[in-house]
């Protein structure tokens, strides 16, 4: 008897290997099965998920890392964590639509307005305009200002760059430190603004940002500063040439105070990197809460153009087709005159060189007449009931009207905030309900290509650096390897289908209205500090309604309208079709006037005081 089990021991390998040689394997389950969507025919209705994975942080993350990286991370856990959060989900899609691989669309020809202002015209209605701060209550320094001070010769740009100097010593200095700007050169700073306080002396100046301070994030390149994009391992060496966005701000006057700091590679939404180069940027609101991602403008406008529109060149291009460049301004007015300067093709950069001419036309109407604007109810609740609730207050609730789709006045009262909506219809403008098909496969896909263009781009570093990159970076990059080829192609098919679809949506409506994120910037814990923190469940919900413009390339603005009990910001989002950031600067300024009050940060310096 113990002979013949013996016997069978000593066969068993050889049975596994001639079954694993021999049989035919399977790539796929015979049981499965394909969901077909039909060219033009959205797939069933489906609401916002939440995606599910533990906050991980210290020891937990290590752990967590570590497994990942491992043959039973990358066969057991990893695959578990995939099918948990539905990012496989292309796999079983059936889409014949050709992928779309970089979401580039050409112009509209549309009849030239000859009776419409020159963008030069609406710069300096927007200049010329009455002062905020003038006001006895408090709101952010505007370009204006500064031109006020500095065309009125109350203030130099060379006596607000001391100011600023001033304001970036004691920031490193306080406790904790704010860790907005990561890398300054005084000598470069005073440089650059004594040039721009001769240019005012002698009436000479380059442009209305002449003297304007302003910083960029440390993914673009800036001379004389390190291009480290969050890490500890690149920009070894001071850079020498700057990246097109840093050239034309330069070339304007402006005063380049230095490189924000930025999470990690660009891959989380929190702003949260340890490393000993850039720390945890604070919330200017709460200085215990993360900024939410890599900049600490809280209550600024955020205004991100159509794909190609504003050159990338001389940055990293981490994930090259999910990329847009955009300001993050103290006000739309601010936004509307940067981007004026930085939007035309630059042939060192592939995308957007048959990009319409940028205009600024309308900007300035009195109203909003004319304009239709979309509203997809179900996917606006997927929000906070903070966030929902923000602008409810005090004004009568609008509900979709069975037949039509218009919104009416109702009695009954509905967790949106639709006291915005109602501002915005106050000025003239329509609002209609539309529907927003195959949200679930769009955000899906919008992942895999970021995770997987990502991964692409950072596998030498992977390979290098590994030990030397930030612990949720490891575990992201981990995740990133799970997906195939068969993914990225699906998933840049389901692009060609999102985008046809929004392209039907905006034959109907001018613009479609989102919250911006679906909750405040979340809590700084101490253990984040030290290692840094991984939360897979906010960062893709915190995406929830940017991953449209982000995968498709339609532009967008955030404009703040209200601020959570915690007094955090809470911001609605206006998006519209390709090449059309014109309307988006005009919903902006008017929705900036609904914010009855701008909340003056726990941390703040009035530079031109």
């Amino acid at each position: 008897m113990a002979a013949l089990l013996l016997l069978l021991l000593s066969l068993l390998p050889a049975a596994a290997a001639v079954y694993l040689c021999c049989v035919r394997r399977h790539t796929g389950s015979a049981a499965a099965v394909l969901h077909r969507r039909r060219p033009r025919q959205a797939g069933p209705p489906d609401s916002p998920r939440d995606t599910w994975a533990p906050r991980l942080c210290g020891a937990g993350l290590r752990l967590f890392v570590h497994v990942a990286n491992t043959a039973f991370g990358q066969i057991c856990l990893l695959p578990f964590l995939m099918r948990m959060n539905n990012f496989s989900l292309m796999r079983s899609l059936d889409i014949h639509e050709d992928p779309t691989f970089i979401p580039e669309v050409a112009a509209e020809v549309t009849e030239d307005k000859s009776e419409a202002k020159s963008p030069s015209d609406v710069i300096k209605q927007l200049t010329d305009a009455r002062s905020d701060s003038a006001r006895n209550e408090f709101s952010f320094r505007e370009i204006k200002d500064y031109l006020e001070c500095y065309r009125s010769g109350k203030l130099t740009p060379s006596q607000v760059a001391k100011n600023i100097i001033a304001m970036l010593e004691d920031c490193d200095k306080s406790t904790p430190p704010l860790r907005a700007i990561v890398q300054w050169d005084q000598e470069q700073i005073m440089l650059m603004a004594e040039a721009s306080t001769i240019r005012y002396r002698n009436k000479c100046t380059l442009s209305c940002l002449d003297g304007i301070p302003v910083c960029l994030k440390e993914e673009f390149k800036v001379v004389p500063y390190y291009h480290r994009v969050g890490t500890v391992y690149l920009g070894t060496q001071p850079e020498t040439e700057d990246a097109t966005v840093a050239k034309k701000l330069r070339e304007a006057g402006a005063v380049i105070i230095g490189v924000s700091n930025m999470h990690e590679l660009g891959t989380g939404t929190t702003g949260c990197n340890p490393n000993r180069y850039h720390k945890i940027p604070r919330n200017p609101y709460n200085p215990n809460h993360f900024t939410g991602g890599s900049s600490s403008g809280s209550a600024a406008a955020v205004a991100a153009g159509t794909f190609g529109r504003i050159s990338c060149h001389g940055s990293l291009p981490l994930s090259y087709s999910t990329v847009s460049v955009g300001p993050i301004c103290a006000s739309v007015a601010d936004a509307a005159i940067v981007y004026s300067i930085l939007a035309e093709p630059d042939l060192l950069y592939p995308y957007g060189l048959k990009q319409p001419k940028a205009t600024l036309s309308d900007m300035c109407a009195p109203d909003l007449k004319g304009l239709k604007l979309g509203v997809d109810w179900t996917f606006f609740k997927a929000c906070d009931a903070e966030v929902l609730s923000v602008c409810e207050k005090g004004v009568g609730d609008l509900q979709p009207s069975v037949k039509s789709g218009e919104f009416r006045d109702a009695v009954c009262a509905l967790p949106v905030p639709y006291t915005a909506v109602k501002h915005l219809q106050s000025l003239g403008a329509s609002v209609v309900e539309v529907s927003l098909p195959e949200v679930e496969e769009a955000r899906v896909a919008h992942v895999i290509c970021i995770l997987s263009e990502m991964r692409d781009f950072l596998q030498p570093d992977f390979n290098k650096h590994f030990h030397e990159m930030n612990l949720e970076t490891r575990a992201s990059l981990a995740l990133a390897s799970q997906f195939t080829a068969l993914d990225y192609i699906k998933a840049n098919r389901q692009r060609t289908r999102s985008m046809r679809f929004l392209q039907e949506i905006f034959s109907t409506v001018k613009c479609i209205l989102t919250p911006a994120v679906p909750c405040t910037a979340p809590r700084i814990y101490e253990s984040d500090l030290l290692t840094g923190s991984s939360d897979m469940s906010f960062t893709v919900r915190s995406m929830r309604f940017m991953q449209l413009g982000n995968f498709t390339g339609i532009p967008g603005i955030v404009v703040p309208i209200g601020y959570s009990t915690g007094g955090l910001p809470i911001s609605l989002q206006v998006m519209a079709k390709w090449w059309d950031e014109a309307v988006l600067l005009r919903i902006g300024l008017k929705l900036e006037q609904f914010r009855d009050q701008t909340k003056k940060p726990a941390i703040y310096y009035d530079i031109l005081a």
